[in-house]
């Protein structure tokens, strides 16, 4: 039996779903955050010229964004209070599994190694808010493909799924603080 991370949660889903948004209201209301690898290491690449991206290296941009997870975890562990991360170790495994990345099998090993608390937080898809960016170019099917493959995995993983409420910032920030209260207390 794995045992969970009691401190460590994680926010997730698709694409453009307003994880982010409600993240930094997390941030500014005194919550440890664990920021999303994917993005910073977009950022990164492009800034250099690296190859490490979603639309060049998908495997590459795999192993990095598993690099950062295990890093943030770690950072996670260490601190005093509650860390709500914005994604985990296994939306790896749905990511590998969404662009059909080979020889990943240590992505398990690395969600078996790095557990959340056994709620997991996910952003349904939202077409009312979704919007391209410079670093999000998946169109809203590919973002729909991306919520369902990553709830998959971590169904697969036993943990409980929470889904936000479509609902302002404010509310979603409200529903998440109580629910991480509940948890710890459980």
């Amino acid at each position: 039996m794995t045992i969970r991370a009691n401190n460590v949660f994680v926010l997730t889903g698709g694409p453009g779903s307003g994880k982010t948004t409600l993240l930094a209201a997390a941030a500014a209301a005194g919550i440890h955050v664990g920021q999303e690898a994917g993005r910073a290491i977009i950022q990164s690449q492009l800034r250099i010229g690296g190859s490490a991206l979603p639309w060049a290296d998908r495997k590459l941009y795999a192993e990095l964004m598993l690099d950062r997870d295990i890093q943030t975890y770690e950072a996670a562990l260490a601190r005093d209070g509650v860390t709500l991360c914005d994604r985990g170790v296994a939306d790896l495994i749905g990511y590998a599994r969404l662009e059909r990345l080979d020889g990943i099998e240590h992505f398990r090993r690395a969600a078996t190694l790095y557990p959340c608390n056994d709620t997991v937080f996910f952003a349904p898809p939202w077409r009312e808010i979704y919007a391209n960016d410079a670093e999000r170019k998946q169109d809203w099917a590919e973002a729909v493909r991306t919520f369902e493959s990553i709830r998959d995995v971590y169904v697969e993983l036993g943990y409980r799924i929470v889904e936000l409420p479509k609902a302002g910032v404010a509310e979603r920030l409200a529903f998440v603080t109580e629910t991480i209260a509940h948890a710890r207390a459980g």
